[in-house]
């Protein structure tokens, strides 16, 4: 079946850096279009980057010149490097298809980003 392992994040003071990877499994990984996402308390799961099987990228606002997004399809795996972090990018982060979003989610991975 279908599987998403996030792995990565962790507590990191404000300006700091972690690197997430999510190790995809049960899907032809390269033929997707692939994404992070991000749920803080309180709030709604929120799209923060995309990637295409063209590895074409988009960021959402909060994020762009801060985060990049890239893959590996020989390694079935996504990763997410995020620097500059700020307190308001804590919250719990996954991985799923971008345009096809598959009913699998993973535990996800928290970032809390605090000094």
């Amino acid at each position: 079946q279908v599987q998403f392992v996030e792995s990565g994040g962790g507590l990191v003071q404000p300006g700091g850096s972690l690197r997430l990877s999510c190790a995809a499994s049960g899907i032809n990984f390269s033929i997707y279009a692939m994404a992070w996402y991000r749920q803080a308390p309180g709030k709604q799961r929120e799209l923060v980057a995309g990637i295409t099987t063209g590895r074409n990228t988009n960021y959402a606002d909060s994020v762009k010149g801060r985060f990049t997004i890239s893959r590996d399809n020989a390694k079935n795996t996504m990763y997410l490097q995020m620097n500059s972090l700020k307190p308001e990018d804590t919250a719990v982060y996954y991985c799923n298809g971008k345009r096809v979003i598959f009913d699998a989610w993973g535990q996800g991975t928290q970032v809390t980003v605090s000094s």
